[in-house]
């Protein structure tokens, strides 16, 4: 056989085994991220559950996470079942460590207060509870508007005040109270989670009658709190009334010096005309 013609069949074949190698590979490693990772199946919710709730079996059910579950996710239904809820959870959300109560603690809204604070339920109006606007873990500032007790100056009117900076709302709600009538009435009710000396700055506030708490939405991520010298009234339109124009004094009208007036003096047959100053322009 001619060399140079099995010459270039072994490179033929050598190239040929190569390509064949090379897609082998991609297509095993196409095959491989196919393959379904394992799983593993989770405890979660059944459906929305509102913060405060006490998990029974009835509100669980289960999903899978596929890889390795992180720290802090249940398997056992026992784990979770008794547990108060201090967060809300939605409908197949995985349920996690630190969205519930420690064991023992129970439920309803004391469970989710952290360790020396104060839960403090604030009325406001409807602008302010609409939902949606203020909702369970957003930050808030406290604003109060009003005439202080006491205030003489007159000019001023009310005045507005920053009391609390960047405080956590832990519910938002609806409670029912009676009006001057006695007839129940649904009230806007937002429960803050404040130390126990803003419970006592916010108790004074919302005990002054004719003062109006405001709350204020701000950014999660902004935490920097800084003093607010609050405004009054009477700073928006102007405290001072315009001033009096004086009247221009008229000018001193200059004294006229009486007119010399001239006297014809007969002497004989000789005329002539003398002229005599009045008394008051003597000196």
């Amino acid at each position: 056989m001619n060399r140079r013609l099995l010459t270039i069949l072994v490179l033929a074949f050598v190239i040929a085994g190569l390509c064949a190698f090379v897609v082998a590979k991609m297509v095993g490693s196409r095959i491989q991220a196919t393959k379904p990772s394992a799983t593993t199946r989770v405890i979660a919710a059944a459906a929305d559950i509102k913060l405060g709730a006490i998990l029974t079996k009835d509100n669980l059910t289960t999903v899978e996470m596929a890889g390795t579950i992180p720290p802090g996710f249940f398997t056992k239904p026992e784990d979770v079942i008794g547990r108060g809820v201090i967060s809300d959870l939605y409908q197949g959300e995985p349920i996690e460590n630190n969205r519930l109560a420690p064991v023992g603690s129970g439920g309803g809204l004391a469970a989710a207060i952290p360790p020396g604070m104060r839960a403090m339920a604030v009325r406001v109006d409807e602008v302010v509870g609409v939902s949606g606007f203020v909702t369970p873990g957003m930050r808030v500032d406290v604003l109060v508007s009003g005439t202080p007790p006491g205030n003489q100056n007159v000019n001023a009117g009310s005045e507005s005040r920053t009391i609390l900076q960047n405080v956590r709302v832990l519910s938002a709600g609806t409670d029912i109270q009676k009006d001057a009538e006695g007839k129940a009435k649904p009230v806007q009710v937002v429960n803050l989670l404040v130390d126990p000396e803003q419970a006592e700055t916010l108790t004074l506030a919302t005990n002054q009658g004719g003062v109006k708490i405001q709350l204020v939405l701000r950014n999660p991520l902004d935490t920097k709190t800084d003093p607010v010298p609050g405004t009054a009234m009477g700073n928006i339109f102007g405290t001072n009334a315009p001033a009096p124009v004086k009247a221009r004094s008229a000018a001193p009208k200059s004294a006229k010096t009486p007119t010399e007036a001239p006297i014809e003096v007969i002497n004989g047959s000789t005329r002539s005309e003398e002229k005599f100053g009045s008394p008051e322009a003597k000196p």
